[in-house]
């Protein structure tokens, strides 16, 4: 990775740390609105937020610049989501107060962009946020000449900061305009070699050895007690938990499992798990789990979706497989369109409060449940003085059933029904409050990561109904999202999708696909992965450095082009398109996608080895270099029943094909027997002795 350098302007920083002026409150909008702006062309929820502001707002795109251009001003890049909270205390506070939005259109052209439609334009401006100030979030401002290039950056900011930061920016145009031309100069340069990749020629090989002290190096910073790491926010993080459960899979760390298992057992006990409806919030403000930042988001939930239930594939722990349930029903619920897509998320606020939808006064309780209040309060932690702010209780659990069941003197039974029939009487009261504002743009990234939660818990629990979403999702990507050509379409929504795929819409819908395939040896799903991966080769694979850029190589008009490497709360479409290629050249026995997929672990081991906090995905991908994944072949009549008893364990380290025939892969060739169906344990192209009995295959995998 490069740094570069950069002009501080300490004089921003001076201005900022003067101002202590108090926010006002800003009138509510008219019901007939006042103004309209560029926006109201769009379909993002979020940029529809913005279209009756004040601000002259433009969509991202040619056009906007243009202007800047031709009337010589700068350019302000603001850029958020539907489910921020700042953003909107922004919105509310700055860009709907007319004189603020006067001052910003007089001298700027305004530019909204929705983080989730385009998240190459924010990775360019976080980067420059990032290099300029250390750190970044939501809302992401950033101010750029009219081609672009930034030479400010920063989040959130109260109005009286915000209007003194411009004016500063303004009179610096005026005066000395060629200071913010070596300064956007600068921050570019760092933007374009940020986070870059170097072709590693050495081909390291790392071992059991390696990954024991990759461990060692971790364990300090893990919360064995409360889950996640020793710090407030918490985020699910669920790679990193991915990681641990395979690495105790291939080693017995059990230390590996505690991890796991803490993390898993608070967050299903914690606030940030909403205990009425199921599904997780964003993240959690405090160390215990307990105080969510409410924002419900698909790809939050479609990982641990898939993380619970492979923590249930090897634990058996019958929460893990609530938790599963449950948050699979606020999906259907909630987040799940009519053709087969998913949603992108909830808001975290409702009557312009935070929270507001799912926490409960001592005293709403007592008026809906009666008699039953100090139980249920007492299994969810409610007080008459409030467990939150404002006398304001968020519903969490710190005891297991068995103990209050004791403290009450009643059977778990009894607990179960009386807190499952309390339950739904809270639910019927909250469906009657105001509801989040919901984000209905479909996400491709984000709908193949549901996907595969779909493919996960049908494997781990054999439940028809979650298999049929998975396959009716498919069908839905497969027809709305991916063209003729292969190419894939990030958005849909209104009918159409609008903007052209990057890279992580083909990562995690290669990825879903193939997992689509063992779950059903539907060759179709296989077959389109591939097709699928060769068209993200052609048009995103950079022969330099041996990785992927972000962008299309026709669709590529930014600042810079950049790759996404580190893993996050989201793995990296690097990371994903590796283990990918890895797959996909065991299925078709292709040493070119192997030695791409070696390559690329090759160039960020280093990172892996050092942070594997951030590269926990990468991590996943060396372990199976470093143990090679066992090829489980079923095939004859009875094949399904038999693939579903291998999926009642946690086996990363296995890939599955067959069918009732050999089909066309390879792999299977001359495997089928007359009436007979029949298991293939094979490793590095060897296979030991065909079986008919499951119990027995698995032995072959020790």
């Amino acid at each position: 990775m490069k740094t570069i350098h950069y002009l501080i302007l300490t004089c921003v920083i001076a201005v900022f740390s003067a101002c202590k002026g108090q926010n006002k409150e800003t009138e509510p909008m008219e019901q007939t609105p006042l103004f309209t702006n560029e926006l109201i062309h769009e379909t993002s929820p979020y940029l529809l937020q913005h279209a009756h502001n004040p601000v002259n707002w433009y969509p991202w795109g040619e056009k906007a610049l243009q202007k800047a251009k031709e009337e010589n001003k700068l350019v302000i890049i603001s850029i958020g989501y539907a489910a921020c909270h700042w953003c909107h205390v922004m919105e509310k506070e700055s860009f709907e107060d007319v004189a603020v939005a006067k001052y910003m259109n007089d001298h700027f052209v305004c530019i909204k962009v929705d983080r989730e439609e385009r998240p190459d334009v924010d990775q360019v401006y976080m980067t420059a946020a990032q290099l300029l100030t250390g750190s970044g979030g939501w809302p992401l401002n950033a101010l750029a000449l009219s081609n672009g290039k930034p030479f400010f950056a920063g989040t959130y900011f109260p109005k009286e900061n915000w209007l003194e930061m411009l004016r500063y920016f303004v009179e610096m145009q005026n005066k000395t305009p060629q200071a913010l031309i070596d300064q956007a100069q600068k921050v570019t340069e760092g933007v374009k070699n940020a986070e870059n990749v170097s072709f590693v020629e050495e081909s390291a090989i790392a071992s059991i050895s390696d990954l024991n002290s990759i461990f060692k190096k971790w364990e300090p910073r893990i919360d064995f007690d409360k889950g996640g790491r020793h710090s407030a926010p918490k985020f699910p993080m669920p790679a990193n938990w991915e990681y641990l459960l395979q690495y105790h899979q291939l080693t017995d760390n059990s230390k590996a499992l505690k991890a796991v298992t803490a993390t898993l057992d608070n967050m299903a006990f914690g606030g940030i798990y909403d205990q009425l409806g199921g599904g997780f919030s964003r993240y959690s403000t405090d160390e215990d789990w307990l105080v969510p930042h409410f924002e419900k988001m698909l790809y939050d939930n479609a990982q641990l979706v898939s993380l619970y239930s492979h923590a249930y594939q090897l634990t058996k722990n019958p929460i893990y497989k609530t938790v599963v349930y449950e948050t699979l029903d606020f999906i259907e619920k909630e987040l799940t369109a009519p053709g087969g897509g998913f949603y992108s998320s909830l808001d975290a606020d409702s009557e312009g409060e935070e929270g507001k939808y799912y926490v409960w006064t001592a005293e709403e309780l007592t008026a809906i449940l009666g008699q039953e209040a100090p139980l249920f309060s007492d299994y969810y932690n409610s007080t008459t003085n409030g467990n939150w702010e404002d006398k304001k209780n968020i519903l969490f659990r710190k005891s297991s059933d068995k103990a209050i069941a004791t403290k009450y003197k009643i059977s778990l039974e009894t607990l179960e029904s009386k807190i499952k029939e309390s339950s739904a009487k809270l639910l019927n009261a909250r469906t009657k409050r105001v509801k989040p504002r919901l984000d209905d743009k479909i996400l491709t990234a984000w709908n193949g990561l549901m996907l595969k939660g779909y493919i996960d818990a049908y494997r781990a629990f054999n439940e028809p109904a979650f298999l049929n979403k998975a396959i009716k999702n498919a069908n839905f990507l497969a027809r709305e999202t991916i063209t003729d050509s292969n190419e894939i379409m990030r958005n849909y929504k209104n009918n159409k999708a609008t903007i052209h795929g990057l890279l992580d819409d083909y990562a995690f819908t290669i990825s879903a696909f193939i997992d689509l395939y063992q779950a059903t040896f539907n060759e179709k799903w296989l077959y389109k992965a591939k097709e699928v991966n060769d068209y993200a080769v052609t048009h995103f694979y950079d022969t330099k450095s041996g990785m992927f850029f972000y962008t299309h190589n026709n669709h590529s008009n930014l600042i810079a082009r950049k790759m996404e490497v580190a893993d996050n709360v989201i793995p990296s479409s690097n990371s994903e398109m590796a283990r990918n290629l890895f797959f996909l050249g065991l299925y078709f026995d292709n040493a070119n996608y192997t030695q791409k997929s070696k390559q690329m672990l090759t160039n960020v081991q280093q990172d892996v080895h050092n942070n594997i906090q951030y590269y926990s995905n990468w991590g996943r991908l060396e372990m199976l270099f470093i143990k090679q994944p066992f090829e489980i072949a079923v095939v004859g009549p009875n094949f399904e029943n038999v693939r579903k008893t291998f999926d009642k364990k946690y086996l990363p380290n296995a890939i599955f094909l067959g069918g009732k025939t050999e089909g066309t892969l390879a792999l299977l060739e001359g495997k089928l027997t007359k009436e007979e169906t029949v298991i293939y344990v094979c490793q590095n192209k060897s296979c030991q002795r065909p079986t008919t009995d499951v119990g027995e295959a698995l032995k072959q995998l020790q």
